[in-house]
């Protein structure tokens, strides 16, 4: 082993996270090797160091959109690399399974799992047996994302793919909680702004619902998809009147949306608010300094319906 794979892992092994095999290895280099000795032993007071200082919690919003960007990255990400190296290279498998008993376990059930499997299939099924019923809904936090959501035309049926360790459907009514859901999962965490846009664009049909109202708000500040913002700003519109949170988001995207067809949407559904202070004054500042001609101009438009303050 070369003392520049040790020093480039160094911090990866003070962390416990280098597989068991490279922890091993790097153990018995470091017990030769003065030098890398003494670059971990630095490591390690830095570590100590650091740890010492205060840790400032991220914000939800911060965490949902890098767990959004995480996903978007991965999209584009070549996979494949790792398990094409397990399949043509027994050596690995051989390694992985010497330094990990956990991953011997594993293959071990997975070959139980499949005998089982085929057992199953060969025994002849009882038309008797009355029809499955729907699975349950697993954990959100076991979802890893969801794959497309497509409507039967003609009827209330949606259907949604969505993956866990390995993709599942279900199917179902808009009215059933767990087709809610996995909509509103889809909406704040799909990688897919595809799925996003139809996930959001379902849950306008339900906007009373308290969840789906903050989803709503949720693809307005958050989502880098235009589109999707502009369907969730739509399915908005009818409470900018009486719910004051949903008054103000639609505000922030007026003043703070890189989308000129956005922030025109905002712009109209402010309009029966218009004599309200906070929308009074964002519009004065539109019509005095906005870069965007139209925006500037529409703003002027209702500043001069507005009755004078006394």
């Amino acid at each position: 082993m070369k003392c520049e794979w040790v020093q480039e892992n160094i911090l990866l092994y003070i962390y416990n996270e280098l597989a068991d095999d490279a922890r091993y290895e790097l153990e018995q280099h470091l017990g030769r090797c003065t030098d890398c000795a003494a670059d971990l032993k630095a490591a390690r007071g830095f570590h100590i160091s650091i740890s010492q200082l205060p840790v400032q919690e991220p914000t939800p919003n911060l965490l949902a959109s890098s767990r959004m960007r995480l996903q978007e990255a991965l999209e584009t990400t070549q996979q494949g690399g790792f398990w094409q190296r397990l399949t043509f290279d027994p050596a690995i498998w051989l390694r992985q399974v010497r330094f990990s008993p956990a991953l011997a376990a594993a293959i071990f059930i997975i070959g139980f799992a499949g005998g089982i499997g085929a057992m199953y299939k060969m025994t002849p099924q009882s038309p008797a047996f009355p029809q499955e019923a729907p699975r349950p809904l697993p954990q959100e936090a076991s979802i890893t994302g969801i794959r497309s959501v497509t409507t039967e035309p003609g009827s209330d049926q949606v259907n949604i793919k969505y993956e866990t360790v390995h993709t599942e459907e279900a199917r179902g009514s808009l009215n059933e909680q767990r087709i809610q859901q996995l909509l509103l999962f889809a909406a704040r965490n799909n990688y897919n702004s595809g799925v996003r846009m139809d996930s959001v664009d379902l849950l306008t049909q339900k906007p009373d619902d308290t969840r789906v109202r903050e989803a709503l708000i949720y693809a307005l500040h958050n989502d880098s998809n235009p589109g999707v913002r502009l369907k969730a700003i739509e399915g908005l519109g009818s409470f900018v009147k009486d719910d004051t949170r949903v008054r103000d988001a639609v505000l922030n995207a007026l003043m703070t949306d890189n989308n000129p067809g956005v922030r025109t949407q905002a712009l109209l559904l402010l309009q029966p608010v218009k004599a309200d202070g906070s929308v009074r004054a964002a519009l004065q500042h539109l019509a005095e300094t906005d870069q965007n001609q139209y925006i500037r101009s529409q703003a002027r438009t209702v500043l001069a319906q507005l009755p004078e303050i006394d």
